[in-house]
């Protein structure tokens, strides 16, 4: 296919503009076209679909109108910039348009008025922003809010930016652009409204379940929808979850509804609010699930270690395994240190004989990111549980040489009871006075 004489097919003349005027995207432009008659029309089509004009608000054959009827009665418009002569077009297509009588008499040229409204924002975004370099490189939905993260460099943008975005993304209503990282003690960041309206109470489904919250206030990423199913299909009926940072319940929730015992914190009230929310309007049996907005210390060495203790005692029972979910890749493995020597009771070790998963995430800095998560677990919790590592999981990429990471591990009796075989001081004795 030749492209000597093809036209590129982009806005002109917008290059710079920092205030969206959609006024400025007009352009005409000669567009070749291939002039047929009604009958074999589909097949016609089929053959010439590689090579469609296709633009938003576009259709690519029309009926031809007014004086121009003759003995065709449809024109199918082609891209300029695949196709500029009849002999662009690959030699056995064009062989197989002449079975239907279709030859170069029926190509033909149409100047056609281009609007802001045919352009994606792909193509608005490639043709006003600075030339030859990464322009919004990407963005997540979160309901009806588009979430982005723009470098520097684009902040001057970001009005037009936001506009074009709600303009063309239809389930779009309000565009917010991240001001800092996620590293304050209730795990949501700050955020500028760029476009649309100033309305963060959004709706989102996964994995059965429907979550709802304010996202200016609570996390939510989008991209962990696959890492939350994976977890969930390990959990059964019968076991049981703590889920440490359990956010508005993507963990929690959905597992409650397939009848695994919660218990789920978060020391974010709003998170702890929209999860209470959440496990209501999913209707889910409260026998299953018990909620709590700590920190992620006091629920391990309160709450964790007294299900433990019970359960050694004989108050609680397990049919099957419990799992401990740690999603707060920033400092997660920080906590890790909690679960050593959690209870110091010879006798309840001795009955203590239950499976129990860790599942923590960290983020990794570097190129071998298996053995730095691998690292980072050991050297948080105390002690080298290499052996008891059962998988290191590379979740998702963060940023160039930074990974968020899984690490699974069996969460031993020899990590949780301390050991009282080595005999201690005795305490000294109080002066009577």
């Amino acid at each position: 296919m030749s492209s000597s004489g093809t036209v590129p097919l982009a806005p002109v003349g917008v290059r710079g503009m920092k205030v969206l005027d959609r006024d400025k995207f007009l352009r005409n432009i000669k567009v070749p076209v291939l002039k047929v008659k009604e009958e074999n029309l589909s097949k016609i089509t089929q053959i010439c679909k590689s090579y469609f004009l296709k633009l938003e608000a576009f259709k690519p054959v029309r009926s031809i109108e007014g004086e121009e009827i003759g003995q065709f009665t449809k024109c199918i418009y082609f891209s300029p910039e695949k196709v500029s002569e009849w002999v662009d077009l690959r030699e056995s297509d064009r062989s197989s348009l002449e079975q239907f009588d279709v030859t170069e008499k029926n190509f033909d040229r149409k100047e056609i008025q281009l609007t802001y409204n045919n352009w994606r924002y792909e193509t608005i975004f490639k043709a006003v922003l600075p030339e030859n370099e990464e322009g919004v490189s990407g963005f997540s939905q979160i309901g009806h809010i588009i979430h982005l993260n723009l470098r520097d460099r684009l902040l001057e943008y970001r009005s037009l930016i936001g506009q074009v975005l709600v303009d063309k993304v239809k389930t779009c209503r309000t565009v917010v652009n991240k001001s800092n990282s996620i590293d304050n003690t209730y795990r949501n960041f700050s955020m500028e409204l760029i476009g649309g309206d100033d309305d963060f109470f959004v709706t989102v489904k996964e994995n059965l379940c429907t979550f709802q919250f304010d996202f200016s206030k609570v996390y939510w990423n989008p991209r962990l929808g696959k890492e939350h199913e994976r977890i969930l299909s390990y959990l059964k009926p019968g076991d049981v979850l703590f889920d440490v940072f359990c956010g508005v319940g993507p963990f929690a929730v959905p597992a409650a509804k397939r009848k695994t015992k919660v218990f789920a914190n978060d020391l974010n009230p709003d998170s702890y609010k929209w999860l209470n929310h959440n496990a209501k309007n999913n209707k889910i049996n409260m026998s299953f699930f018990k909620s709590f907005n700590q920190d992620g210390k006091d629920f391990i060495c309160d709450i964790f270690k007294e299900y433990i203790i019970s359960l050694c005692k004989g108050d609680e029972k397990v049919q099957g395994k419990i799992h401990i979910t740690m999603n707060l890749p920033a400092m997660a493995v920080e906590f890790l240190k909690h679960f050593k020597d959690l209870i110091n009771n010879d006798s309840l070790a001795e009955k203590f004989n239950q499976e129990i998963i860790v599942y923590v995430y960290c983020f990794t800095l570097g190129e071998n990111h298996t053995e730095i998560a691998k690292k980072m677990v050991n050297d948080n919790i105390g002690c080298d549980i290499t052996s008891l590592i059962t998988d290191v999981f590379a979740v998702r990429n963060v940023a160039p040489n930074k990974e968020m990471m899984r690490v699974t591990f069996k969460l031993t009796k020899e990590i949780l009871f301390s050991h009282s075989d080595v005999l201690s001081e005795p305490p000294l004795k109080k002066l009577c006075v």
